[in-house]
């Protein structure tokens, strides 16, 4: 039988780091995948009201968002207190709606086009002479589909 020499001192093997450069690029596509980035830039403060009888949508890249509410308190020296619409990252007026739904739709597929929604978020102290003439000026645009935003009663 033969006798182990334990006299030469043995070193703890290298760690093989073949695989790492995998594993980075997985973990980077995951998150890129996984986040979402804000595509507005809210100019206008608004509190959803509460409801009880609320649902989920289903599709978000089919909803086209309008804000309103009061502007930021950076904008307010210049804008005012008053309650004001946000169609992307620009005021607007009610008459500009029209043109924003129809360029909205255009971006769209074709076979996506009749389930656009329209989403309102709209803060609870907003007057509802503004909500009801950006109703019909989204009527006037076709735009029958509506969906209220708001949040659910605690």
């Amino acid at each position: 039988m033969g006798k182990f020499n334990k006299t030469g001192k043995r070193g703890m093997p290298a760690l093989n780091t073949s695989s790492l450069p995998d594993l980075i690029f997985t973990l980077l596509f995951f998150f890129m995948i996984v986040t979402t980035m804000r595509e507005v830039t809210l100019k206008v403060e608004f509190k959803v009201p509460t409801g009880t009888e609320l649902e989920k949508l289903e599709k978000k890249s089919l909803v086209t968002f309008i804000y309103v509410g009061k502007p930021t308190a950076d904008l307010r020296k210049k804008m005012g207190s008053e309650s004001r619409i946000q169609l992307n990252d620009k005021f607007a007026d009610v008459a500009e709606i029209q043109d924003y739904i129809t360029q909205e739709r255009t971006s769209m597929k074709e076979e996506d086009q009749p389930f656009m929604t329209v989403s309102l978020k709209i803060d609870k102290e907003t007057k509802m002479g503004i909500v009801t003439d950006i109703k019909q000026a989204l009527r006037q645009a076709y735009a029958l589909k509506i969906n209220y935003s708001a949040q659910p009663r605690q």
